[in-house]
């Protein structure tokens, strides 16, 4: 079949979109492995599929497969090139759009200068949301790693995240520690691994290994993890620059009970079509 898709990305993070309203299918998950596959497919971190909502107060359902083929959650830089998309293909002409997710509904807000304002929700610092094992609740938690041991903070947005704090980002372990805490036994449905470097109270620096697709250039739920746990430790004023390997984002927590919203740029990159 032919299968007409548009490529995006937000600061870096790329992703295949595919219009499945207008479009019937129903992917595999070796298709979306090979539609990710950089050399024998198109190549993305994350297909996105626009599906119908069966909800009154959805426009969509917005599904997220990670390059290893697997459903997640929730990914805020994909939820900017969703709404980006839905706009630009005529499907809403909302600058406001409601759309359903396996976590619960978002909103996702286009502004006049181009970029879009995803609401991620309210955190969930509880180790069952993500789940992670633990006895009790806690600030930070101590895990070991090969004999060594870190402090972690957790946090649900939709998707788990662990945020460690590192003198320098640039310096991270980024590929061997963030694997071995992504399939950490602690985290039964894995783990997306954000390293942060604390610049000053009103900007940081990450990077994120994703749970099922290793290190990318940007990760925006993992942006936002890093912020609400650096407001919450009180290390962080409520505004913040995210600086990412492919840019930056904004992102705005006013603390316990309010919504994160996560602000940043949405690109089309080019239309195409392939054979599966």
């Amino acid at each position: 079949m032919q299968l007409k898709f548009s490529k995006m990305q937000g600061i870096g993070n790329d992703f295949v979109v595919i219009d499945a309203i207008s479009q019937d299918l129903a992917l595999t998950r070796e298709q979306i492995r090979h539609i990710s596959d950089r050399h024998f497919g198109v190549g993305c971190d994350q297909l996105l599929l626009v599906e119908p909502s069966k909800l009154p107060e959805a426009e969509f359902r917005y599904r997220i497969y990670n390059a290893d083929g697997g459903e997640v959650e929730q990914c805020g830089n994909g939820a900017r090139c969703f709404a980006r998309f839905v706009h630009d293909q005529g499907l809403s002409q909302n600058r406001e759009i409601v759309v359903e997710t396996t976590a619960g509904l978002i909103r996702l807000m286009l502004e006049d200068d181009d970029r879009v304002t995803v609401d991620m929700g309210v955190p969930n610092f509880a180790p069952a949301a993500l789940p992670f094992q633990a006895e009790n609740a806690a600030d930070t938690y101590n895990i070991v790693v090969n004999g060594d041991e870190y402090a972690i903070g957790i946090v649900s947005l939709g998707n788990p995240h662990a945020v460690l704090q590192v003198a320098a980002v640039a310096d991270a372990p980024v590929r061997t520690l963030g694997a071995a805490l992504e399939s950490h036994p602690r985290f039964p449905q894995r783990v997306n691994v954000g390293f942060m470097e604390i610049v000053n109270r009103e900007r940081i620096r990450i990077r994120v290994y994703e749970r099922g697709a290793g290190e990318t250039l940007a990760c925006g739920s993992g942006a936002c993890a890093a912020v609400a746990i650096g407001v919450r430790y009180q290390q962080l004023d409520n505004e913040v620059t995210v600086e990412l390997r492919g840019g930056e984002l904004s992102i705005r927590w006013d603390g316990e009970g309010a919504s994160l919203l996560l602000t940043g740029p949405a690109q089309t990159v080019f239309q195409g079509q392939i054979e599966l």
